[in-house]
């Protein structure tokens, strides 16, 4: 199942890298010319384009992937590095012995 889920992340990250460079900006106009209407230098209010609502799935489903992964590690057994270390093999220094008292 981990493997079905990371293979199915790693495909919608490169189609999502690659559905957003294919598109164009906003401002893409605004650059060739100043003039004109402010619907067109700023893009249109018309209907999402098949390219935006592609990204928008792509988007959804990456970030459905990111929290299962997510999910699934959280769940894993939990080890920690301190209960499979072993004793140090030299032991440690003894307490300095005190002065005696009276000089």
């Amino acid at each position: 199942m981990l493997t079905i889920i990371l293979v199915l992340h790693i495909i919608v990250s490169f189609a999502l890298i690659a559905i957003v460079l294919l598109q164009t900006g906003k401002g893409a106009s605004m650059g060739a010319a100043f003039g004109g209407s402010s619907q067109t230098v700023f893009g249109s209010r018309g209907p999402a384009s098949f390219l935006h609502k592609l990204t928008t799935a792509a988007a959804v489903i990456f970030m459905l992937t990111s929290f299962g992964l997510s999910i699934y590690k959280a769940r894993q057994e939990r080890a920690s590095i301190v209960t499979s270390q072993t004793q140090p093999l030299v032991p440690p220094p003894s307490p300095p012995s005190q002065a005696p008292a009276g000089r």
